[in-house]
């Protein structure tokens, strides 16, 4: 079998189990299958995801659904004033029995972690997240602890509330792939969805038992390095760049992405080129993650904030000007 052949059928493997996969998720989390497609994405691309939305929408099942039909071990930190980075990385403790310390890992050595309320959490929690999220491993008492990968951070923050909340940095919000709105369902998605969880379900617990596992999470490894490896020409390399370049300089805009903006953008590109069933990245797979991807890396003049614009208005201009490649 030569190389191409070899290529062609991973090609399908790939397709089959992706496609699977967020057929497994949409069984549990009815609806949002833009907010599922932005999460495959950021799991193809070995990147985190920081998601904004109202409470009850579905964001702890999102990622529970992941985890489930991945196989994969989940863990849940609900972020507040008064978390320490111990709680969330672990700690050095006595242990009466062997009469010695030992190491008493935190909810972060997982594959799915969901920091529910990340922006509740004061800086020195927010440092030991950044690290988490950036390294892939942690430090406890000056000894480094490297995680099992995959591993993938879903944040979510509440986009009303915002009383007794700390801003994240800029560096922290840098180091997420994607930032991702969840939105209220349609009509007939909120039938569907209290019909199916007030069906012989008591209480409000999460029902993930109708998502199969289709995935192991060394697939996911060998689907993550599949993806870095597929084919960018360098004309796509360059409209990344341009785009990023743009909002450095754009009317309306104070502070644009840096280089990270331009990295994400190709790792986005190619992980939803793979979900559209290609070997190569094309301008719309840019076109189509550039929102995700750059929302949280620009700041708004005072001007356009006031005026009520959103990021998503000028990246859509931006998207409109910068000429893309014909490839």
């Amino acid at each position: 079998m030569n190389d191409s052949q070899g290529q062609d059928q991973l090609s399908e493997k790939v397709l089959r189990k992706l496609g699977q996969l967020e057929q497994e998720i949409g069984r549990a989390v009815i609806g949002q299958r833009q907010v599922i497609r932005d999460v495959t994405i950021a799991l193809l691309a070995g990147g985190h995801v920081l998601v904004e939305g109202v409470p009850g929408l579905g964001k702890t099942l999102l990622v529970r659904s992941l985890a489930a039909a991945v196989g994969g071990v989940f863990n849940r930190v609900q972020f507040t004033p008064d978390l320490m980075p111990s709680d969330i990385s672990g700690h050095i403790m006595f242990d009466r029995k062997s009469d010695s310390f030992r190491v008493r890992k935190g909810p972060v050595f997982c594959n799915f972690l969901l920091a529910d309320e990340i922006n509740r959490a004061p800086a020195k929690t927010q440092s030991a997240m950044l690290e988490v999220m950036q390294e892939q491993q942690v430090t406890i008492e000056g000894q480094s602890f490297e995680l099992n990968l995959p591993f993938l951070v879903l944040a979510t923050q509440n986009s009303i509330e915002q009383e007794g909340t700390y801003p994240l940095p800029q560096a922290q919000l840098d180091r997420f792939l994607l930032k991702v709105f969840i939105d209220y369902p349609d009509m007939d998605e909120e039938l569907q969805m209290v019909q199916q969880i007030t069906c012989d379900a008591v209480a409000d617990k999460l029902d993930v038992s109708a998502v199969q596992e289709v995935l192991q999470p060394e697939e996911i490894l060998s689907l993550q390095r599949y993806t870095s490896k597929l084919e960018v020409d360098e004309q796509i390399i360059a409209y990344a760049v341009n785009i990023v370049r743009a909002t450095r300089d754009w009317s309306g805009i104070d502070a644009g992405s840096g280089p990270r903006g331009s990295i994400s953008l190709l790792r986005a590109g190619r992980a939803n080129a793979v979900l559209s069933g290609r070997r190569f990245v094309t301008p719309d797979d840019i076109k189509a993650v550039a929102p995700a991807v750059l929302r949280h890396r620009i700041k708004l003049s005072a001007d356009l904030e006031i005026e009520g614009y959103q990021p998503d208005d000028v990246l859509k201009d931006i998207l409109s000007n910068v000429e893309a490649p014909r490839v």
